[in-house]
């Protein structure tokens, strides 16, 4: 969310008590401006840390009214979906491309895996685990020689920005991304 001078506002305190401290929230839908010391946002645009940002989207507050702005603002915020869908197609398109032997099962498996869910709510649990591990196990070796032998600005090719690929790579490698 930002403000109506395009700034992101500051996480919203609510006063719990007496003391000094409390929660802070940075949740988007306690900008609304209801309450004192809460900003209301004005416009909503999709964002990546790879550094992009969507088109801003005006939130119109008199369409909004008094309505819960989880609520009221959805329409808003399908269209940062749609944003965020291309965007994330235009990254897939430039990263490192997967050959069709890789990517066809991938998405069988992921049919597969909703029609699972179809039946059983748990079933596809189990299958998403074993993916994960099965994730974890096929990407030690490439990203510990990637993160051994390429340079992080070449960080595009993962479809992601210097900081995310390093955190990526250093997951996957078991290193600290700290090094």
């Amino acid at each position: 969310m930002l403000l109506a001078d395009g700034t992101v506002p500051r996480p919203v305190y609510f006063d719990t008590g007496s003391g000094a401290g409390g929660p802070s929230v940075s949740e988007q839908s306690v900008q609304d401006g209801r309450f004192t010391h809460v900003p209301r946002a004005a416009l909503l645009p999709a964002v990546c840390s790879c550094g992009w940002t969507g088109t801003k989207h005006r939130l119109d507050w008199a369409e909004i009214g008094e309505q819960e702005l989880a609520e009221a603002g959805m329409d808003t915020a399908d269209s940062c979906v749609r944003d965020w869908d291309t965007h994330t197609t235009e990254v897939e398109r430039s990263a490192a491309p997967l050959p069709e032997t890789f990517t066809a099962p991938l998405t069988q498996l992921e049919s597969e895996i909703e029609k699972l869910a179809k039946s059983s709510p748990l079933a596809p649990v189990p299958a998403a685990r074993r993916l994960e591990v099965t994730a974890a196990e096929a990407g030690y070796w490439p990203a510990h020689n990637a993160g051994r032998n390429t340079p992080l600005t070449q960080a595009a090719a993962l479809g992601l920005n210097e900081e995310a690929a390093r955190k990526l790579l250093s997951r996957f490698g078991r290193w600290s991304p700290y090094r």
